[in-house]
């Protein structure tokens, strides 16, 4: 896909290395790029590095660098598929680095990846990096976790409100760079109780004007609550602000962990600026 040199829509990114004296072991990537489709599409992908010394951050760099380049090298008619075979990539590349190099043995990562053409949304995850959809005022988590505790909260051994503070809070059941590839968790959750076939089948789903799609690591779920996150986003007035006080919320309540945040808006336009919009992407379409 030919990249463009600015999005259709309103983006503020943000990463943090916490207050715990880690290193940031977070990765990010934001891109644009004219869709097969001749709409704009919105990229961004983001992982977390898991391992110790520098292993974390070199997992985490490879997530991305590779899912990035599997997509900007697609022809963007598949996005499920190119996504999929990006997160893969990934894990292999990652999984081989960490059988060639011992100081890096046993690192992996976790990805969640986001594709917005024109007004559908797609996304695909692994581990417990989540996306989030904040509409008219409401917050919904699209991901489920691959962990022990979402294992627990989901057969009903384990309260939700007992999860932060649990002992396995922390234990993947699914990452980048293990032994098998990683099965890509390609379900979108926009009511919250669909089943599997029904939150596959979210994909492409249209988003509206005003709604704000939120990607994060969970440096910033462990540490606040998703009302609060919503509260957070909808007073603020720009995402750029949102996206650092979110940080920074997340800091003071202790910092554990590394902090990165994605927001993506969808702007809402009046008759007039709707027409200059259309204008604006059909001239980033011809470039």
């Amino acid at each position: 896909m030919n990249r463009l040199p600015r999005s259709h829509l309103t983006i503020a990114t943000f990463s943090h290395a916490g207050l715990a004296g880690k290193k940031n072991e977070d990765r990010f990537a934001v891109a644009c790029y004219a869709g097969a489709s001749g709409k704009a599409v919105f990229f961004g992908a983001l992982s977390d590095g898991i391992g110790g010394h520098r292993a974390g951050e070199v997992a985490a760099e490879i997530a991305v660098n590779d899912i990035v380049r599997v997509v900007s090298r697609s022809d963007g008619t598949d996005p499920l598929a190119i996504m999929e075979a990006g997160i893969q990539s990934a894990s292999q590349a990652i999984a081989s680095r960490s059988a060639s190099h011992k100081d890096e043995a046993g690192m992996g990562a976790t990805c969640a990846c986001l594709w917005i053409e024109g007004d559908r949304l797609y996304g695909a995850y692994v581990g417990d990096s989540r996306i989030y959809l904040i509409r008219e005022e409401k917050i919904q988590r699209l991901t489920v976790d691959h962990t022990w505790v979402q294992e627990a909260i989901d057969s009903g051994s384990l309260a939700p409100e007992q999860a932060r503070h649990h002992p396995n809070a922390h234990v993947l059941r699914r990452h980048l760079g293990s032994g098998e590839l990683p099965e890509v968790d390609l379900r979108l959750h926009f009511r919250g109780r669909e089943s599997d076939e029904q939150a596959r089948s979210n994909q492409g789903a249209r988003l509206s004007p005003g709604d704000i799609v939120l990607m994060c690591t969970d440096g910033l779920t462990d540490m606040i609550w998703d009302d609060e996150i919503l509260r957070l986003i909808t007073t603020r007035n720009a995402l750029t602000s949102a996206a650092e006080d979110l940080v920074a919320r997340a800091n003071e309540r202790g910092g554990h962990d590394n902090i990165t945040v994605v927001l993506v808006g969808v702007p809402r336009l009046t008759p007039a600026a709707s027409r200059k919009k259309k204008g604006f992407l059909q001239e980033l379409l011809r470039r």
